[in-house]
C-alpha cells in the first residue's frame, strides 16, 4: 500500500497537493500545525477540507513553541500584514523563521509512524514570497538529513516547486477541483476564506494567477502538464 503524508494548511497550494495525492496514493494522511498563527481559521478550514476530500486521517499538532521564538506578522498581532508591494526588498514580515524546518521534520516523524513513503509539501520556488525555506535546495538538504537521522527512506515531494500560480490553478482544474480551491481554501494573510481580502501579497498572487489561467487555459494547462509529466 502506498501511503503519503501531506503538510496541510488548508490553503490553495497544500489543498492542490492533497487533491493530487489522493489520486496517486492508496492512503493519504494530513498533518496541520497549530503554531499560534494569526489566521487561525485555517485550522478549521484544513479540518473541513481533509474530511470532505477523503483523507485517511487529519492530525493537528500543537507547535505553539514556534510562536514564542519566531517573530513575524503571522505570529504577532502587533506587526501588520503588509499589502502587496512589487518593489519590496528583503524578507517579508510574513516569513516565519524555521517554520518549514520544523513542519517537514515533524511530518517525517509522523510518516515514520504511519509507514508512509512520502511527505508532500506545497512549497514553490517559481512563484513564492522570497521565503528561503521554500527553495528546492533547502528541501533536498533537509530530506537528506531526515533520512540519515531516522535511518529510513522518506521522500519529500514538492509537486508545485516549478509551477507558477497560473499553473497551480491549472493543476487543480486538471483534477476537477478548481471551484473547491477557489471557494473553500484559505490563503489570505488576513484570514478570509475564498478570494480573500484582495489586498495582501498572498491574495494578489492567487488572483493574478487565476486571471492568467482564465485568460489562456489551453496554453497554461499544456505548460503545467509538461512540467509535471501528467498526460
Amino acid at each position: 500500500m502506498k501511503r503519503a503524508v501531506v503538510v496541510f494548511s488548508g490553503g490553495q497550494d497544500s489543498t492542490t497537493c492533497l487533491i493530487q495525492a489522493l489520486h496517486q496514493y492508496d492512503e493519504v494522511h494530513c498533518v496541520t500545525f497549530d503554531y499560534g498563527q494569526r489566521h487561525r481559521a485555517e485550522i478549521d478550514v484544513a479540518s473541513a477540507l481533509a474530511t470532505s476530500l477523503g483523507a485517511r486521517a487529519h492530525k493537528v499538532l500543537d507547535v505553539t513553541l514556534l510562536n514564542e521564538l519566531a517573530v513575524s506578522s503571522l505570529t504577532r498581532d502587533s506587526i501588520p500584514v503588509p499589502d502587496y508591494d512589487p518593489d519590496a526588498e528583503g524578507l517579508p514580515s510574513t516569513f516565519v523563521p524555521g517554520r518549514n524546518i520544523l513542519f517537514l521534520t515533524l511530518a517525517s516523524v509522523y510518516a515514520y509512524q504511519v509507514q508512509a513513503e512520502a511527505v508532500i509539501t506545497g512549497v514553490c520556488e517559481t512563484d513564492f514570497s522570497g521565503y528561503p525555506d521554500c527553495r528546492d535546495e533547502f528541501v533536498k538538504a533537509l530530506n537528506h538529513a531526515v533520512t540519515l537521522g531516522m535511518a529510513r527512506d522518506v521522500r519529500f515531494e514538492t509537486p508545485l516547486m516549478w509551477l507558477n500560480k497560473a499553473e497551480t490553478w491549472a493543476l487543480a482544474d486538471y483534477w476537477g477541483k478548481l471551484d473547491v480551491i477557489r471557494q473553500q481554501t484559505l490563503t489570505c494573510y488576513n484570514g478570509i476564506q475564498g478570494d480573500g481580502c484582495g489586498e495582501c501579497a498572498a491574495c494578489h498572487l492567487r488572483a493574478n494567477g487565476l486571471s492568467e489561467y482564465q485568460a489562456d487555459r489551453p496554453a497554461v494547462m499544456a505548460a503545467m502538464k509538461q512540467k509535471t509529466g501528467l498526460k
